[in-house]
Parts: structure tokens; sequence; C-alpha cells
């Protein structure tokens, strides 16, 4: 029976300069969730690659004095180095200066306008040479571009359009009937209203500049740059030259991108495809952004992040966990190197890399490296047992449902809970007594069994370390032919193991002071307590007895759904998830958080506080906060719904 195909792209990425820290982000999911998929057995196809063309490319080349060709030759090595660097398995990598590109764009520009979707006209209006967009002047902010704030340029020329407007109400019957296929639904919800207010007609050729693909019956146009980039994924595809590839990959299953182009990839795209009798894509998923300090980074205010020089100091699989842990996927998250060098020490090194090296040197000591049959087992045992299935369960649903930084909280909830065995089941104490070896030989089997589902489990995240687990398991199977099968069943761990020296993963970092720190320190992530900048802070209240304490009964609550309440700038709606019921709860964050940044949060709250009625909304319960000066931040947990907090 042959494999089921799996289809995965990210945005080609513009070699106007070098990649930052945020398209690293993007690239890393991308990739966490073909290598996941691969484990699952699946025949997958990851396509990345470079845009190269548009008249943002020939300008920048004249400003270094080289040809649009040697300036993009350049960049796109510094793409595929930097791939390499952080282990992205991609299957083929695109430029759309290729030939079998170009031939295609042709022959698509060409067939659309044999059928009639395209025909000159003058077009006269406002463009974007930075996001080679063109806009109506309805659509400008303050007369500058709505997507980068950059000053727009008149433009008049003769050009051919596209006739967007002929598709308008078959796309959006499409989005309706299909929920799936713009994610996350915020962003569905855009798209939506978008194409409500009505599509123009497109502009799809330019005859200022050069530097793009002509017009196959009309050489002095060149296609519009996104006509040209969007049709990529089907170059790739094997659209035009291997019909047999296209029809076991196409339709791509997702096309990841940034939220910023998701307008161009769910209506302008598919509408492309719906000309050309070609099936939709399954989904486009628009990712939030990786900012710095509330600012998506730009080399104009300096704080682009280099992420060459992050794995230089830290290692790729660190900040390929920090990126996939930190942030929800859809929402926008916050890079700091305080948070970044947080997760290693405590999630790797004390976590992850602490089970590890205890466990390996437990089983040196007391059983000459040897991992013995475990004997008979009891309760503690089982619940391990119990938990490890169910994690391997709960990963894959997260997984299949792109909920990534869910995924690795349940595998990093096992390693906790395992760390926490070793500390009840004390196998020191055991190994002192002869009589007690069988029970020594269950406990330390379990340890070795964990690490082993955890190695499977954390490969799409962490491809350099989960072979270094396996390796010092002793396991002598190639790690690159194991299944996600092998995660799903306790006790595959063959007795008689013998494991190998124990070497640190993760050796716990001690950051430089922030002057000499190659990274600019930025602000601590939301899960992070905010420092106090003044002294001015509020004096303690009178001091409580414990058992007073005790009558606030405070557990971690999932935010399901977030909305600002009508004619209130202070209050927002909560609907949260306390694992053995839902609540609504009102309250006074809105100037701080925007509704689409709760949504999935794992907040603390007082469930046990006296209902009340705000605008007419009953609020069962309050959330948590630290405030100073003017900042607020919520306190949260990374723990399951209902969790008590003590």
């Amino acid at each position: 029976m042959p494999k089921k195909t799996f289809y995965i792209t990210t945005p080609i990425y513009y070699p106007s300069d070098r990649l930052h820290i945020g398209h690293a982000y993007c690239t890393t999911i991308a990739d966490a969730i073909a290598r996941y998929k691969r484990l699952a057995g699946f025949d997958v196809f990851f396509l990345t690659g470079s845009d190269e063309h548009g008249q943002k490319i020939q300008r920048k080349a004249e400003e270094n004095n080289t040809t649009p060709q040697a300036y993009v030759d350049k960049i796109v090595a510094s793409f595929k180095h930097l791939w390499e660097k952080l282990n992205i398995s991609n299957d083929d990598f695109i430029r759309t200066t290729e030939r079998r590109h170009h031939e295609l764009v042709q022959a698509v520009f060409q067939k659309i306008f044999d059928q009639g979707d395209i025909y000159k006209a003058e077009y006269e209006g406002w463009y974007c040479t930075p996001c080679e967009t063109f806009w109506l002047e309805r659509q400008l902010n303050d007369g500058k571009c709505p997507d980068c704030g950059r000053p727009v340029e008149i433009v008049k020329e003769e050009s051919y359009f596209f006739r967007m407007s002929k598709y308008q109400d078959r796309l959006l019957k499409y989005i309706e009937e299909n929920p799936e296929f713009i994610q996350p639904t915020s962003r569905r919800n855009e798209m939506i209203n978008f194409i409500k207010g009505g599509l123009e007609d497109l502009c799809v050729s330019r005859t200022t500049f050069d530097w793009g693909i002509p017009v196959p019956f009309d050489t002095k146009h060149v296609v519009y740059v996104w006509f040209d980039a969007l049709t990529n994924y089907i170059t790739a595809a094997g659209y035009l030259n291997d019909r047999e590839k296209f029809s076991k990959y196409w339709p791509a299953d997702i096309h990841l991108v940034g939220k910023e182009i998701v307008r161009f990839h769910s209506i302008i795209w598919p509408i492309i495809l719906m000309a050309l009798g070609v099936e939709l894509p399954k989904m486009v998923y628009g990712h939030g952004w990786l900012v710095v300090e509330g600012d998506k980074m730009s080399k104009s205010k300096g704080n682009v992040i280099d992420p060459i020089a992050l794995i230089d100091e830290f290692g790729s699989d660190a900040i390929r966990y920090f990126l996939l842990r930190e942030i929800a996927l859809g929402l926008d998250g916050n890079f700091s190197r305080d948070a970044l060098i947080s997760r290693i020490n405590a999630d790797l090194a004390n976590d992850l890399g602490n089970l590890l090296h205890r466990s390996l040197n437990m089983i040196g000591r007391f059983n000459g490296g040897v991992i013995e049959a475990p004997g008979e087992t009891e309760a503690i045992d089982q619940e391990l047992h119990d938990l490890a299935r169910t994690t391997v369960a709960q990963y894959e649903k997260h997984m299949e449902h792109q909920d990534i930084n869910t995924a690795l909280k349940e595998v990093w909830a096992l390693i906790g809970r395992t760390n926490k065995y070793i500390d009840e089941t004390a196998p020191w104490a055991l190994a002192k007594d002869p009589a007690k070896k069988d029970r020594l030989n269950t406990v330390l089997y379990n340890l070795a069994e964990v690490l082993r589902i955890a190695a499977i489990l954390i490969s799409p995240f962490m491809p350099v370390t989960a072979p270094k687990i396996w390796a010092q398991l002793g396991i002598k199977t190639d790690f690159a032919s194991v299944t996600l099968g092998e995660a799903q069943a306790w006790g595959r761990l063959p007795a008689g193991t013998i494991v190998a020296q124990p070497e640190p993963l993760f050796p716990r970092i001690e950051d430089k002071p922030a002057a000499e720190a190659e990274t600019k320190p930025v602000q601590t992530v939301a899960t992070a307590a905010p420092k106090a900048e003044t002294t001015d802070q509020p004096s303690c209240l009178p001091e409580i007895t414990i058992d007073e304490f005790a009558k606030l009964d405070l557990r971690v609550a999932k935010v399901l759904a977030a909305e600002k309440v009508k004619k209130a700038d202070k209050l927002l709606l909560l609907t949260v998830d306390l694992g053995t019921e839902q609540r609504t709860i009102i309250s006074g964050i809105a100037k701080h958080y925007e509704p689409e940044q709760l949504v999935g949060q794992n907040v603390v709250m007082v469930v046990n506080l006296k209902p009340a009625k705000i605008r007419g909304i009953e609020s069962r319960g309050m959330v948590l906060a630290a405030s100073c000066d003017d900042k607020l931040q919520l306190v949260t947990a990374d723990m399951p719904p209902g969790s008590k907090v003590k």
C-alpha cells in the first residue's frame, strides 16, 4: 500500500537582505511539521526557496554596482547556509530565476490570457516597492503603505490586469464552505471581510523595470512579482513537467506563511488556481510575528536578530526548541535573550539533560551499565506507563492540529514526572539492599524507556539531540529509521542494552553581562516575572495566616476565546476551560492585551470568587496579573487546565 503523502511549503523569502530570526522561526515550524509527518509514516515533500524578481531587487543591485542575478546569488547562498546550520530538511529549494519556473510562469500567464481572464489597460495608482504591492488610495494609512508603513509612489503605466473580481463570489463561497482553508480563525475572518469589501482586478505586469519574467506575448512587460512568486508552489510540484509528481503531491496540505502575506496566499493565489482549473491547497496557515520589545524586526529600528550568531553561541537545537516551545502558533511572540537562556537552563539542562544524566549514571553505578529486564510493576510504575501512552496520544493529536508548543508541553510534562519518579522510588536506596534488585531493575528500566520514547517524540523539533539520547542509551537501531509507532507501545527497549557514558546534552549557561552579550537583551516573555523599574512600589498589606490564604482556590485555566466588551474600553470577556467546566470572566486588561494574544494561554485565576455582574454579563472568577507603573502582565503557568496553584 503506498504511503500517504504530505506537501508543506514555507513562503519563498525575498533576497533583498540576509534572513533574520523571524524567517528562521517560520522555516523551523515547517521543518518540525515535515519531520513529524515523516516520523508518522508519510511521504513528505517539503519546499522552501527564494523570490528573486521585482523592482526592489533591481534597485538594490544598482545600489551595489552589480547585476540583479549576481546580487541575489550571493544572498540566496546565505539562505541555504542558514538552513543547513538550522538542520532544515527541505526536499527542494526553488529559485524564481530558475528555467523551470520561468517556463511555468509564462505558460500560466499565457493560458489565463488566452481564456480572457487577463486584459490590457492602463494602471495609475499607488505602489509600495519594499512590499511589491499595489494599493488603492482608500487603503493607504496616512498616505503610506498599510503593511509596512513606508512611503508609496505613484505609478502610471500600461499594464495587464487579472480579472480577480470575476472569481470573488466563488472564492468567498469556498472559504465559507471550507473553514479549515484559512487558519487560524482570526486570519480567516480578516480575509472574509476583505473579500466582502470588493476585489479589484489585479495589475499583473510592469514596464518601468525589466528584472522579471517577460510576458510571453508582449516582452516589454514583465510579470508582476507576486503573480510570479505564488506559482512557485506548483512549479516545484511538477505542474508543467512532471504530471505524476503533481498528481501525487498536489494539492498542498499546508502553505505556512507570515500573517502579513496571508492575503496574497488566500485570495490572489486561490483565484489564480481557479482560473487554471487546479484544485486549491488544503490550508493556508498565517503564523504570528516574532517581535522584539513589541516591534516587528527591521534594520531601521536596529533590532534585527541574526540567527547564525545565536546558533553559533547556543546550538541549533536550543534555538529550534525555544522558537517552537515559547510561541503558540498563530500568535505573536517576543524574542528575548533572557527567555532563551531561561528555557535552555530550565527545560533542556535541568529537565531533559538532568533526567538523562541521572538515569545513565545510576544504570552505570548500580547495574554495571546494563539495562536489565524489569520485574513486577507497582502502582507508581503503572502510572508512569500510562502517562507515557497518554503523552504519545496527546502529542499526536496536537501535532495533527499544528499545536506544536502544546505537543512539546506534553512531552516535558512526562519528562518532569519521570524526574519526580526518581525521587519517589529512590534507586540509590534500592541498590543498598540485594533483596530489592528486581525492584531496582524495574525502576532503572522505566527511566531508560521514558528516555527512549522522549527521544522519538522530540526528534521533529530537536534533530541533533534526539539521536544523541538514542546513542547514549546504547540502542543499536539506526535512529533515522525510527517511526512514531515505536513510541506508542511501552517496553520496546531491549533488556541487556549497554548504555554509554553520559555526556551533558545542554550545559547550564551562565550568561555574560548584558554589555558583553552578542545579542541585544530585550523584553522578557509573558511567562517571566516583570521586574520593577522604580522603587515606588505599594507597601505590603497586613500579614495573614496560612489558613486565611488557604481560603483562596487558585487554578490554572486555559483561555478558549476572548473578545472586547462593547462600549467598555478596558474590559475583555474571556471564556476559560478549568478542565471540568468552562466559565466566563470579565477582566480589565483590554489596554494591555489584544483578544487574539490571550487565546491558548494558561492563566492563573481565583475560581471561588463570588460571581458578579459587570455590564450585564456574569463574571465567575478573576485572572491574576502583576503590575508595575503602567505595565501589566498576566500570571501564567505551563500546567493543564484545573491544576491547583498552591
